[in-house]
């Protein structure tokens, strides 16, 4: 009995036709592939990978394999430096006194004086003259709130003394006043320079170091050091993900940079 051959029983009656035929259809089927090669069309394997979203924290490592999320320290956030389109004055400053040895002096006369001299030369005031203060690890005491002061010792480790008593300070001796009259115009500390639109910001990489340091000393986890770092920062302090790029970012828009 001879058996007939139907459409689909290749596995079944594997005719004289049969590898002819897979051959065609393999062959047809390339040429489908490459079509969609040169039109353009996506498929699962070639679809374009999603874009990453604009303000990625720094501290996600780009060289981290794709798809391992990295862990922040605790406190980081996104990085918003929209704060720096906001100065548009015709004059502007910056003062770079990250590492400076604020144990023997403030670096502090600096700004003050410019501000002055464009008020009482120019008749001009903020906003039309603008001053920004990058500070680092060195003078990282400058940024910290009296509270951080007396927690972590400062004064001591730093060996800052407090020029009311002549002792080891424990608080912040660079904060000041708010201007007023009872303060007599404020002068060269934080909050007066603040308040005529100063703007110190920290850098978070040295923000790091000093945490490493302090949790050595202390004897306390590094993740908890940094949470009390960052939520202990003066109020108004711009934390920024390097002091270098913010450096370069500001004279990109219209800064002079003076070290003093």
């Amino acid at each position: 009995m001879t058996l007939k051959h139907y459409a689909g029983d290749d596995a079944l009656d594997p005719g004289p036709g049969t590898s002819d035929r897979r051959r065609f259809l393999a062959t047809v089927t390339g040429f489908a592939g490459l079509g969609a090669i040169f039109t353009g069309a996506a498929t699962p394997a070639t679809a374009e990978a999603p874009r990453p979203t604009r303000g990625t924290a720094l501290d996600q490592r780009a060289d981290a394999p794709q798809g391992t999320p990295q862990q922040r320290p605790a406190g980081s956030t996104e990085w918003d430096l929209s704060w720096l389109d906001q100065l548009k004055g015709k004059h502007k400053q910056l003062y770079d006194v990250g590492n400076m040895d604020i144990s023997e002096d403030t670096p502090l006369r600096m700004p003050m004086n410019y501000l002055d001299a464009f008020r009482d030369l120019y008749h001009l005031e903020p906003p039309d003259v603008n001053v920004v203060i990058g500070i680092q690890r060195v003078a990282f005491p400058m940024n910290a709130s009296d509270a951080l002061w007396e927690k972590y010792q400062l004064g001591e480790r730093w060996n800052i003394k407090d020029p009311q008593t002549g002792k080891i300070a424990t608080r912040n001796v660079f904060l000041g006043q708010p201007p007023g009259p009872a303060s007599g115009g404020g002068g060269a500390f934080v909050r007066p320079l603040q308040a005529r639109g100063a703007i110190f910001w920290q850098c978070n990489i040295a923000l790091q170091a000093v945490t490493r340091q302090l949790a050595q000393q202390t004897g306390k986890s590094p993740a908890d050091v940094r949470a009390d770092l960052v939520a202990g920062l003066n109020p108004g302090v711009k934390l920024v993900p390097a002091h270098t790029l913010l450096v370069g970012l500001v004279q990109e828009r219209g800064f002079t940079y003076e070290k003093p």
